[in-house]
């Protein structure tokens, strides 16, 4: 036997060998496919839906009435009787500017209103005299007349006096500055020490009656073409149907109140085309302060939408997929679009999926992938839902 006969008699069962083994192999493996388990996970069936939708809009809370303190004389603070933060009455004691000198002004005004009334008792008497001689011919008619024209200038001395005094002791009383209302003390830049000067840019302080709160907002051209109904209604009539909003606070909660849109400007800026909107809210808790900013939300009730729960997506460059469960029982990725105005839980699909398709709501991109065969865990939700 030749090496050539030799080495075919060899290779001839190895490759019998291979040969058995790989389709050996290859049995196994789709066998193996055939029976892999089916993942187990919740469901959504798709169907139309209602769903109340909020406009937002950014907001800014102010008082009922934020007043700015501003004294009304000069001088320098000598005590502080409130804290920032701190509930006020109207009529409470906030601020002592220095009194020295406006006391003196007053004694002195006291002095002078004596002096001038001491003059015009002079005068009185002197004009009572001369007219007695006048009366008598003892004196000319010029001489009588001096006397009556000199108690006539004593008396409007005595008059300037009194009004002087009147000023003296306002500006003493301008020494305590008072609450005009009730509300909560704001911010105090200027503390004892300080000038205090009605010239001022800066006002002592400012008091918020807070126990109502405005949130001003702003609405477009179209926003307020859409409130009249294409100029059916009034933009007054158009408010008072309009139903009760929700203010959002900056960390995302909602304020448990709600409150009620009371006035829409009647002049758009130019600069920004928007109108200036002002809702009213309760504020019993006093938990809303001057100065706060959110959102406000109007409410926008809508019918037949397909909805689903945000929880079922996940995004990819920008876009939105779902796991579509098809015909297999298989998971295959779904690209969708949905409406940007949303309630923070659940999505609006514009586009995409249809009623009755059915889609993955738990483990999207961890347990299931696209092509994972899919045992839904709730089989008998669809026909409870629909």
């Amino acid at each position: 036997m030749t090496r050539k006969e030799m080495f075919l008699s060899l290779v001839k069962p190895c490759a019998f060998f291979v040969a058995i083994t790989g389709f050996l192999t290859s049995c196994g493996g789709d066998s193996q496919q055939q029976g892999a388990m089916p993942t187990q996970v919740e469901t959504f069936t798709v169907a139309l839906d209602s769903m109340t939708l909020y406009e937002s809009y950014p907001a800014t809370i102010k008082g009922k009435t934020d007043i700015e303190i501003r004294p009304q004389v000069s001088g320098f603070i000598t005590k502080v009787h409130v804290d920032e933060g701190q509930a006020v009455k109207k009529g409470q004691l906030l601020f002592t500017i220095d009194q020295v000198q406006y006391e003196a002004a007053v004694r002195s005004a006291e002095a002078a209103v004596a002096a001038a009334e001491s003059q015009v008792a002079t005068a009185r008497l002197t004009e009572e005299n001369q007219k007695k001689l006048h009366n008598k011919n003892i004196i000319s008619d010029y001489e009588y007349e001096t006397a009556v024209l000199n108690l006539r200038s004593a008396e409007a001395s005595l008059n300037q006096a009194r009004a002087s005094l009147v000023n003296a002791q306002r500006n003493l009383e301008y020494t305590e500055v008072v609450a005009p209302s009730d509300g909560v003390v704001g911010t105090i830049p200027n503390r004892e020490g300080s000038l205090a000067s009605p010239s001022s840019a800066q006002a002592l302080t400012t008091v918020s009656d807070i126990s109502e709160v405005y949130a001003y907002f702003s609405l477009n051209e179209k926003d307020i073409i859409n409130m009249s109904d294409n100029g059916s209604q009034t933009i007054n009539q158009a408010i008072k149907e309009m139903p009760e909003v929700y203010f959002e606070l900056s960390n995302g909660t909602r304020y448990p109140l709600p409150g009620k849109v009371s006035t829409v400007s009647g002049v758009l800026d130019n600069s920004t085309g928007t109108a200036s909107v002002r809702a009213l809210f309760k504020n019993t808790n006093s938990m809303l302060r001057s100065g706060l900013t959110g959102q406000i939300l109007v409410p926008q009730p809508s019918n037949n939408l397909l909805i689903i729960p945000q929880k079922a997506t996940y995004e990819i460059q920008d876009r939105i997929y779902v796991y579509l469960v098809n015909d297999s029982s298989k998971a295959v990725s779904t690209n969708i679009t949905v409406s940007p105005v949303n309630n923070g839980q659940s999505y609006i699909v514009t586009s995409g999926l249809k009623v009755g398709d059915v889609i993955v709501t738990e483990g999207v991109g961890t347990s299931v992938r696209a092509g994972t065969l899919i045992a839904p865990r709730n089989a008998a939700a669809p026909a409870a839902q629909q």
